[in-house]
């Protein structure tokens, strides 16, 4: 098998490793209730931004979400909620990719955190639910300053293991 081949099955192998913890940590260890979800889903997520780049990240996050979806549903599927995993990926990939410097984390997460959690789930829980945007927005944006403290905390402890996993894999 060229070498080149068998790095492309590495990286399959790695990210279907990730999108499985992603669903682990998102869906049997995570609190969810229906506007509010806290748990350490990101973690995946950002491993693989860390590793692999952008565009694995968005991929795992969206995979995650879709395969969750089905195994352990928590209310209707709806796409919206895996295009915003996709997104928040890709963000992290962007920023953490190769470089995992304090202004990246903080930027990675406030961005994640306001485009993906705020903006963008909070819109999707408002179409689902028929639930008023405006009612929806303190809650989650009290959950988005807590788990982006959470975030930032945990990409920086990870950010001192990634040189050792990147000679791992």
């Amino acid at each position: 098998m060229s070498e080149k081949r068998s790095n492309t099955t590495h990286k399959l192998v790695l990210m279907a490793m990730m999108v499985a913890a992603n669903i682990v940590l998102s869906r049997i260890f995570s609190i969810s209730l229906w506007n509010l979800k806290i748990g350490f889903a990101f973690v995946p997520v950002v491993l693989t931004a860390m590793l692999l780049g952008p565009i694995p990240a968005g991929i795992v996050g969206a995979v995650a979400d879709c395969i969750g979806a089905i195994l352990f549903p928590i209310g209707p599927y709806f796409p919206g909620f895996s295009f915003t995993g996709f997104l928040v990926g890709v963000c992290y990939g962007i920023f953490l990719y190769k470089k995992q410097d304090m202004k990246g984390i903080f930027l990675a997460v406030l961005l994640s955190e306001c485009i993906g959690s705020i903006l963008l789930n909070t819109l999707w829980i408002s179409l689902l639910y028929g639930a008023p945007f405006i009612g929806l927005l303190p809650a989650r944006v009290m959950q988005a300053a807590g788990m982006g403290i959470v975030e930032i905390i945990v990409i920086r402890l990870l950010a001192n293991y990634v040189p050792l996993m990147k000679k791992a894999i």
